[in-house]
């Protein structure tokens, strides 16, 4: 298994489009389907890496990134998607805290 880089809450960057955004979830190789990833995935990352559910800033959606496409944002910034207040609380630093799931 795939050890993921990045975690739930943290602030990254992407590589390619420059946009930042949360981490939201973690699957430690591609789980989405063939069709998506033919449409979608136009650099063709690997599957057998870690991909992430991200929060897109100053957007109102979540995208699904392949690892080697992001990194650690380098500046501390506040994520505007309408989406944040429904997975996370206040941020700290760079990092933001994820909220209690209740069944």
């Amino acid at each position: 298994m795939q050890k993921s880089n990045f975690f739930i809450g943290q602030i990254i960057q992407h590589k390619l489009f420059n946009y930042k955004g949360i981490v939201v979830d973690v699957d430690f190789q591609y789980s989405g389907t063939d069709d998506w990833y033919d449409n979608v995935a136009h650099s063709r990352p690997a599957k057998a890496q870690p991909w992430y559910k991200v929060l897109v800033n100053d957007a109102m959606h979540q995208t699904y990134v392949a690892e080697q496409n992001l990194s650690i944002s380098s500046t501390q910034t506040e994520i505007n998607n309408p989406l944040t207040s429904a997975y996370f609380t206040k941020a700290e630093g760079n990092v933001y805290m994820p909220k209690m799931v209740k069944n």
